[in-house]
């Protein structure tokens, strides 16, 4: 009697599933079919990578254009003549630099001028017609401080060379014309000049890359040049742009400040921002479908690895285990073959933006939580992938399973 109450009040022992039978459980499961994980896991390896390469590429790009924004500043305002009410052009006033210098706030000014029908080759044989889209202008002597454009060799105008026929060319006319350091000679206008200097490239103001440079005072004695600026450059105070922005149109013309156009070159950069991510969101939906893709293959491969597996699956039925066991492990082993993908999907994108950024001269600029969101939403499309199969393997009767 005293046995069988002993016995009826020994509590019965339950199956336990630990964190490392969890593991190797399931670090069994793909050891078994390695050919097959590698296969569903580069699934999700080319999906994260996609994601991964086109978020890195558009960061490290986005980087670089802040990064010149920073350079250059924002606070860089154009001023050109527009169109009247009949259509007609409208021309700058010879004393529009002047009076926007005497606007608070402005910090600098400076004006180009494009000197109609004078064009500049590199030397006196070449045909007329060959312009190679250069343009020749008379630029004002602060232009440099203005434009924050900088000298990649050779010297900027001065009082004295602007009186002479000397030019500055800018990087993409030097390239054309074959001219690599100053020092050289070109025809301008039926003139022989001589190069002082080369500028280098400007993103705010990329249309002094094509044009050759030289002083007033020689534009005005050799092509009669009558002081109109083309483009005034100016900048203010930080603080202070959008309330000179407003100030400019009346100043420069007083009487049709309609007339008057007025442009801010760092928008342009921005809207460049804008577009890039845009780009970027409609590749990251492309890398998502394949991510997409990759999660199928994974439940795919579980689905055929419950089938194959029943009898290992009525085995440990039989020995103890419990359905949740039997779900736990195989989603466990889903979660896994994910993970392996999408590591090695993260390293791939990794590697793609170094190679892309090296490229292009960026520095690979990719956020730290991308890489870890990339690895946690792989782990993610792994568990929905494997919901099913593992329900189904923890529905599988150990007497079935071991009769199959």
């Amino acid at each position: 009697m005293s046995r069988r109450t002993s016995a009826s009040t020994t509590p019965s022992l339950r199956s336990r599933l630990r964190a490392g039978d969890l593991f190797s459980l399931g670090f069994h499961g793909l050891r078994a079919r390695p050919m097959r994980a590698i296969l569903s896991s580069l699934g999700i390896a080319i999906g994260i990578a996609a994601m991964i390469s086109v978020i890195g590429i558009s960061t490290s790009s986005q980087a670089l254009i802040k990064e010149k924004l920073a350079d250059l500043g924002t606070n860089l305002l154009t001023v050109s003549g527009g169109t009247d009410l009949l259509g007609q052009n409208t021309p700058l006033s010879p004393e529009a630099t002047a009076l926007i210098r005497r606007i608070p706030g402005v910090q600098h000014a400076s004006s180009t001028a494009t000197l109609e029908k004078i064009f500049v080759f590199r030397n006196a044989q070449i045909e007329p017609s060959r312009t190679g889209g250069l343009t020749a202008a008379a630029a004002d002597l602060d232009l440099l401080e203005a434009t924050g454009s900088t000298i990649l060799t050779g010297t900027w105008l001065n009082e004295a060379t602007a009186q002479f026929p000397t030019v500055v060319l800018g990087r993409t006319a030097a390239e054309r014309l074959g001219v690599q350091t100053a020092g050289g000679l070109v025809w301008l206008g039926n003139h022989q000049f001589t190069v002082v200097g080369i500028l280098d490239s400007s993103p705010l103001v990329p249309e002094l890359d094509s044009t050759a440079l030289i002083g007033e005072s020689i534009a005005q004695q050799l092509f009669g040049y009558a002081g109109s600026p083309t483009t005034i450059y100016e900048r203010s105070d930080e603080a202070r742009v959008m309330e000179v922005r407003k100030l400019l149109p009346p100043t420069v013309n007083p009487v049709s400040p309609s007339a008057v156009k007025v442009s801010r070159p760092s928008d342009a950069l921005a809207a460049q921002n804008t577009v890039d991510q845009a780009f970027t969101g409609l590749l990251v939906g492309v890398g998502s479908i394949a991510l997409l893709v990759g999660g199928i293959g994974v439940a795919n491969t579980m689905v055929i690895s419950v089938l194959e597996r029943r009898r290992e699956i009525g085995l440990r039925r039989s020995l103890g285990a419990t359905r949740r066991h039997i779900r736990v492990q195989f989603l466990f082993e889903a979660m896994l073959l994910s993970a392996y993908g999408g590591l090695a999907g993260t390293a791939l994108g990794w590697i793609i933006t170094a190679v892309a950024a090296k490229t292009n001269g960026w520095v690979v600029a990719i956020p730290p939580e991308v890489l870890v969101a990339g690895i946690a939403v792989t782990i993610a499309v792994g568990a929905i992938a494997g919901v099913l199969p593992a329900v189904r393997a923890a529905r599988t009767s150990p007497t079935a399973a071991l009769s199959a």
